[in-house]
């Protein structure tokens, strides 16, 4: 079973932009479709991004679209990316990372392994 590393969480001011990173113990390019979610206090977790297993389609959550991007590594093929811009307070969170086998899927019930996160705070 694929484990994945998040890193790059940090506390930024609103308006600001992180980069967060997801690796993966297994080759993700080419054999899974990866999703980034993410967890508020007192809400459940919830979808934020996804890239379908041939890395042709993204995915995307109303409220990350237009101010978020998911990209893979061209060279490190364990390796995704979330680029996140004008960071708002509503998106401090927790943002995990976790994979299918097959197809990105926006229910946390259908993953079966989740990195241990990394905490983005964002201040007003």
């Amino acid at each position: 079973q694929a484990q994945f590393l998040e890193s790059g969480g940090d506390l930024v001011q609103a308006g600001g932009s992180l980069r967060l990173s997801c690796v993966a113990s297994v080759r993700i390019t080419g054999n899974y479709a990866m999703a980034w979610f993410r967890q508020a206090p007192g809400s459940d977790r919830e979808f934020v991004a996804g890239v379908s297993r041939d890395g042709s389609t993204t995915f995307y959550a109303d409220s990350a679209k237009g101010r978020f991007t998911l990209s893979r590594d061209s060279t490190n093929f364990n390796t995704m990316y979330l680029q996140m811009n004008n960071l708002m307070t509503e998106d401090t969170a927790v943002y995990y990372c976790t994979a299918d086998r097959y197809n990105v899927k926006r229910n946390t019930t259908e993953y079966t392994s989740w990195g241990p996160g990394t905490q983005v705070a964002v201040s007003s």
